[in-house]
């Protein structure tokens, strides 16, 4: 009876990390995944598979990443905020092929969308790429396989 009239309250959820270059990363590629209003098996698997060369991890704690990422990508800094972190902690060359690690994502289920492809336009430009290597990230990314 007194559960009914006083129900338990649920725990707090656990407090977020403090974001770095691996949870910036990894919480970009999972907004762009979403960028499009669906997040698929596709662009999953892809995100584990960057995240686990990136950082040399081994599949399951790429998976275990990746889901802090996107509780992280939810309710944490906007697009701004972690492009700086990686901009900080990134030398320029990487972050040029941290552009190509996120269009793979973005074309990840086939199809190309353009909300996914401007929220990737809005990282590069936020990670500090040049037009010129925007441009070329963007046609390698197209260029037929």
């Amino acid at each position: 009876m007194f559960e009914r009239l006083f129900p338990r309250r649920k725990p707090d959820p656990k407090p977020l990390p403090q974001p770095n270059a691996q949870l910036a990363l990894g919480a970009l590629l999972v907004r762009i995944a979403f960028a499009d209003k669906s997040y698929q098996a596709a662009e999953v698997g892809q995100i584990d598979k960057i995240l686990a060369s990136t950082f040399d991890l081994k599949p399951l704690e790429a998976a275990k990443l990746r889901a802090t990422c996107e509780a992280l990508e939810r309710h944490a800094p906007g697009t701004p905020e972690f492009a700086r972190i990686l901009r900080d902690e990134v030398d320029y060359e990487d972050r040029k092929a941290l552009a190509d690690a996120m269009w793979s994502v973005a074309l990840a289920d086939g199809e190309r969308d353009e909300g996914e492809e401007l929220q990737l336009l809005a990282i590069e430009t936020a990670l500090g790429l040049t037009d010129a290597d925007i441009a070329a990230a963007r046609r390698t990314a197209l260029a037929p396989k």
